[in-house]
């Protein structure tokens, strides 16, 4: 299938490295055109080195947690660009922990990282967005959304308000035909989930491997997922040959979520 990618405009947040790497790396391979950033200008220039053709790909070194870097980097990529049609709104996941464990400051931290930095790009992205033929939104969140996971309150709660500004763009951005989906990815082979499984091997007196197995056997498909399986998922939703899909929380988890929605 031919998911329509060629010459599209992407952004993708938290990109140098995991599903944010991977994605960047699909769509280029797509025919898309990819501006990549992350807060270390080092990580972006390695991932951008791993991902080849410079002609078609930026790395813009950005803290998304800032209203302003926002601005600047999305004036960055249209004006290297000259457009921008897709926005992949993702940063890496808050600290693992539980009520009485975290701190007034964690809380602030992670409603900036793993919520309001969704806010600052969409924002900024926006005015953009509406003159594309074919404009997108993806924000990344966690199948934690749908079935809570003990130790990892802030991501359960702030992951869930994603989903509500997901879900309510979807209505308010139809007038300008944007589309706005979220992808809800289950346990992927990342440096992320090997720090949370060294945290939970810390906790339960076990080893990482012993968690991973743990983990893979309540996956009906037996093992954890690859970046690039998200990374497959999250190119066709982005891309115009997903154009009536929108509003959707699509889990990428293995069969992991149990529920029927």
């Amino acid at each position: 299938m031919d998911l329509g990618l060629k010459d599209k405009v992407a952004l993708v947040s938290g990109a140098s490295k995991g599903l944010g790497f991977a994605t960047a790396k699909v769509l280029l391979e797509e025919g898309a055109k990819v501006v990549i950033t992350s807060r270390s200008q080092s990580n972006l220039d390695e991932a951008a080195d791993k991902l080849g053709n410079p002609q078609s790909l930026l790395a813009v070194a950005c803290d998304v947690t800032q209203a302003q870097d926002c601005a600047h980097l999305i004036d960055q990529a249209v004006s290297a660009f000259k457009k921008l049609d897709i926005l992949v709104a993702n940063c890496g996941g808050p600290d693992p922990g539980t009520f009485e464990k975290l701190s007034d400051e964690q809380w602030e931290q992670a409603i900036q990282k793993s919520f309001m930095s969704n806010v600052y790009l969409i924002r900024s992205a926006l005015p953009y967005l509406k003159n594309s033929d074919s404009p997108s939104i993806l924000t990344i969140t966690s199948f934690t959304t749908k079935m809570p996971m003990e130790n990892m309150l802030l991501s359960n709660s702030l992951r869930a308000g994603t989903i509500g500004l997901t879900k309510t763009l979807s209505f308010e951005f139809g007038a300008y035909r944007i589309r706005v989906n979220s992808i809800l990815p289950g346990w992927t082979l990342t440096d992320r989930v090997n720090s949370l499984l060294d945290n939970r091997a810390k906790l339960n007196a076990t080893t990482p491997e012993e968690e991973l197995r743990k983990i893979s056997n309540q996956i009906p498909l037996g093992r954890m997922g690859d970046p690039l399986e998200f990374a497959r998922a999250a190119a066709f939703l982005v891309s115009p040959a997903a154009s009536f899909v929108n509003g959707v929380m699509l889990n990428v988890d293995g069969g992991i979520n149990k529920g029927l929605f």
